[in-house]
């Protein structure tokens, strides 16, 4: 059983700035719970019905410690939950140090300069994790990857990919000095159905609004369109943008 303190303790991780000071994030639901459990992130807590234990009793005595975990009601899932429908398990993971991207090692490095909205961040990074582009690069304004709203939204995700969060002008500077090309989107961009697409480059996707800033557009080798062929659309929602232009580097690769 859970105790109403502890219940307590839980639902105060619905607060982000609360999960940001115990380094740790919430995940909700079987999917992203199963996800969790075969990563290697360390979970600090489960609270769950008693069928999803059922299902799940093995992957839980491997990973969890017995004394933080909790079958509870469901009424107690919705007091803890920050989502309008809780589904059956409730999880509290510790963060990681994001690590530094090596750029070298890699086919394809997206960078992600001020991308806001936790919907777009997820969706972003569930594409990246679909393509195989294992590596991450972030301004530090750009929405948390640990963010509830962004790791539902990554669809388990957030477990596969690397993240950095830096200042980017020193990063696309050090790619640059590797001679890695920097692409970006932009209008007046090459079409980038037409345009060679190298084995190795930096993709850099820009803010919701206002596009890539204008420092990093200086720091563009190739600058690259997606066609507007239907000509009414002003422009295309940035993880949209993001899967057309992926989609187009990991299809290069494979031929």
């Amino acid at each position: 059983m859970i105790s109403k303190n502890k219940l307590k303790e839980y639902s105060q991780y619905k607060v982000v700035k609360f999960c940001d000071e115990n380094g740790v994030f919430v995940v909700e639901g079987d999917k992203l719970a199963k996800e969790a459990l075969a990563s290697d992130y360390e979970i600090e807590a489960v609270c769950a019905i008693e069928a999803w234990f059922v299902e799940n009793r093995t992957l839980i005595r491997k990973k969890v410690n017995p004394e933080n975990i909790y079958e509870v009601a469901q009424a107690d899932l919705e007091r803890i939950s920050g989502m309008k429908s809780p589904n059956r398990v409730w999880m509290l993971v510790k963060r990681k140090e994001f690590q530094t991207v090596n750029v070298l090692g890699n086919n394809l490095t997206v960078v992600l300069d001020k991308i806001q909205d936790p919907g777009n961040m997820g969706t972003i990074v569930r594409i990246c994790d679909w393509f195989g582009i294992r590596n991450i690069v972030c301004s530090p304004d750009t929405a948390s990857i640990y963010n509830s709203k962004v790791v539902q939204a990554t669809m388990g995700g957030v477990f596969r990919i690397n993240m950095e969060y830096t200042n980017l002008d020193t990063f696309i500077e050090g790619c640059l000095e590797e001679k890695i090309p920097v692409f970006g989107a932009v209008l007046g961009g090459e079409n980038v159905y037409t345009a060679t697409l190298p084995n190795k480059a930096v993709l850099i996707i820009g803010n919701e609004s206002k596009g890539i800033s204008q420092n990093l557009i200086d720091k563009i080798t190739n600058k690259i369109q997606i066609p507007n062929i239907g000509g009414t659309c002003e422009s295309l929602n940035a993880s949209v943008a993001t899967g057309i232009l992926c989609s187009e580097f990991a299809r290069r690769v494979a031929l």
